[in-house]
C-alpha cells in the first residue's frame, strides 16, 4: 500500500486519479476545496498552493508518490500578453509546483522508490499560436523533471504527461458547445479531445509499481496531436 499525496484533486484530472488511485493506497488529496471528494477513500487536506505553504505535519513521513495538478490555459496572442502574465503563468504551474516538492523531500527520499507525477502540455514540444505564455511555463517544468529526476535517481523517479486539450472545467471555455468540440476533436488524429481518465490512468501507471524503469519521460497523451499529420 502506497502513500500518495494529490496537490489539486477536487474536480478534473486531479479528481479522476483520486479515483483511479484511492483502491489499495492511502490517498491524501491537499486543494482549495473539498468539492466531489465525499465519496472517495481519501484524505483532504485544505491547501491553496498559490498562498499557502505546505503543512506537511499532517501526511506521513513516507510518501511513495506525489502529483501535481494545478495549472491554467492562458491563450491570447503574444503582443496583447504582459510581462506579468508570463510571471503568473510561471508562478501557478511551476514555481508552486518547485515548492511543494522542496517541502516534501524528505518524505520521497524516505520511500524506497518514489514516484512524482507533473503534467505539461502538447503546446511545450509544438509551435502553437497565443500559448507563448503557458508553453513557456510548461517547458519548465518538462526541463526541471528531467534534471530532477537525474539528481535523485534512483530513489525518486519523475515523469510528465503533456496532454492535448482535455474536457475538464479548466478548459471550459473552450469545449462549451458541441461545435467548439467537433471542431477540437477533428484536429486530433484520434478524432476525439482528452478526457480527465486518459490522464488519471497514465499519472496511476506512472505511479505504480509496473513503471519502476521509467524515469525521466515526458509522455504525449494527446491523441496523436504532437507526432501524426491528421489527413485532410
Amino acid at each position: 500500500m502506497k502513500n500518495i499525496l494529490l496537490i489539486g484533486g477536487s474536480y478534473g484530472i486531479g479528481f479522476a486519479i483520486a479515483k483511479e488511485v484511492q483502491e489499495g493506497n492511502n490517498v491524501f488529496v491537499a486543494s482549495r476545496t473539498n468539492d466531489n471528494l465525499s465519496d472517495l477513500n481519501v484524505t483532504y487536506l485544505p491547501f491553496d498552493a498559490s498562498t499557502d505553504a505546505l503543512d506537511t505535519s499532517k501526511l506521513p513521513e513516507i510518501i511513495d508518490g506525489l502529483v501535481y495538478c494545478p495549472g491554467s490555459i492562458n491563450l491570447r496572442p503574444f503582443r496583447g500578453l504582459k510581462p506579468e502574465a508570463f510571471e503568473q503563468d510561471l508562478q501557478i504551474n511551476f514555481i508552486n509546483l518547485v515548492k511543494v516538492i522542496q517541502a516534501v523531500l524528505p518524505n520521497l527520499t524516505a520511500s524506497n522508490q518514489s514516484s512524482i507525477v507533473l503534467f505539461s502540455s502538447v503546446a511545450a514540444s509544438m509551435g502553437m499560436p497565443f500559448h507563448t505564455s503557458v508553453a513557456a511555463a510548461k517547458g519548465a517544468i518538462e526541463g526541471f523533471a528531467k534534471a530532477l529526476a537525474a539528481e535523485y535517481a534512483p530513489k525518486i523517479r519523475v515523469n510528465v504527461i503533456a496532454p492535448s486539450l482535455t474536457d475538464t472545467p479548466l478548459a471550459e471555455k473552450f469545449l462549451s458547445n458541441d461545435d467548439k468540440k467537433e471542431k477540437s476533436a477533428q484536429r486530433h488524429p484520434l478524432k476525439r479531445v482528452g478526457t480527465s481518465d486518459d490522464m488519471a490512468q497514465m499519472a496511476s501507471f506512472l505511479l505504480s509499481e509496473k513503471s519502476s524503469w521509467i524515469s525521466g519521460q515526458i509522455f504525449h497523451v494527446d491523441g496523436g496531436m504532437s507526432t501524426l499529420l491528421v489527413n485532410g
